[in-house]
């Protein structure tokens, strides 16, 4: 976290500008903070009509004192996988739940679960691997995988010990893209049943046709535009000296997978 981790007065001013109704954004220039900071800060103590900045800041000196004591220490530390921070990566790690919160995984835990397969460089864990990683019960796992699946945003595979193993990998984006395009069907064909039972031409069936034809449109659209774009969930990259990706020169065209009917 820039500057550190936050301290009680800034929890006290995050407080303050809920009270006020101010945005993340506004709080975090007052506190020279990253929004995901605040966002991440508030999120996870008690959200904005719940936070109070005395508790979320015993939260937090809890949570770092569970960690120190379940970190092992001396020579018997695990080390870290490419030189990871363990800590950073758990920080990181809650970030991404956040944005996954607010993009619309309501449920904390399924959050975290989709953040840590997502951590992971396998893209993959098992449901014991999860509960000893997330600390929470196995219900808790199998409750959010079930619905991370229905969603398209977790597919699950057997490994070659018939372990069942919880995945994340590229082709899920697409798959989600998708299954979000079409969530509307249902409404425009009703819509448009709609305008023949209120009559067409009056407010009422304008109404519903004008919605229709906008969500059948916006639809389309974003398959369009899945199904251009699904070749660079398949573009290898390579890292820029300045850390960042870009698409490797030296694969060549990548093969599209045939989408599943």
């Amino acid at each position: 976290m820039p500057g550190g981790r936050l301290t009680q007065s800034e929890r006290q001013q995050i407080a303050v500008g809920l009270a006020d109704s101010l945005p993340y954004a506004e709080i975090a220039r007052r506190l020279d903070r990253p929004t995901s900071t605040i966002t991440r800060e508030v999120m996870r103590n008690g959200g904005p009509t719940g936070y109070r900045a005395d508790l979320a800041h015993r939260a937090t000196q809890q949570r770092t004192h569970r960690r120190r004591q379940a970190a092992p220490r001396g020579p018997e530390a695990t080390p870290q996988l490419n030189g990871r921070d363990a800590e950073v990566v758990r920080e990181y790690e809650e970030t991404l739940t956040t944005v996954f919160m607010q993009s619309g995984l309501s449920n904390k835990m399924m959050a975290r679960v989709l953040a840590c397969l997502y951590t992971t460089d396998s893209g993959s864990l098992t449901a014991s691997e999860l509960v000893q990683r997330l600390q929470v019960s196995p219900a808790s796992i199998s409750k959010a995988i079930t619905f991370l699946e229905s969603q398209s945003l977790v597919r699950r595979e057997r490994d070659e010990r018939r372990r069942e193993r919880y995945v994340v990998d590229d082709d899920l984006w697409y798959q989600s893209m998708i299954r979000s395009a079409r969530s509307n069907d249902e409404f425009v064909e009703a819509a448009r049943q709609g305008v023949g039972i209120l009559g067409p031409g009056t407010p009422a069936a304008a109404r519903l046709e004008n919605a229709a034809r906008f969500l059948d449109f916006v639809g389309e659209s974003l398959i369009r535009a899945a199904e251009q774009a699904r070749e660079v969930l398949y573009t290898a990259t390579e890292a820029t000296s300045a850390g960042t990706a870009k698409p490797s020169s030296d694969h060549g065209e990548t093969a599209v997978p045939t989408a599943p009917a």
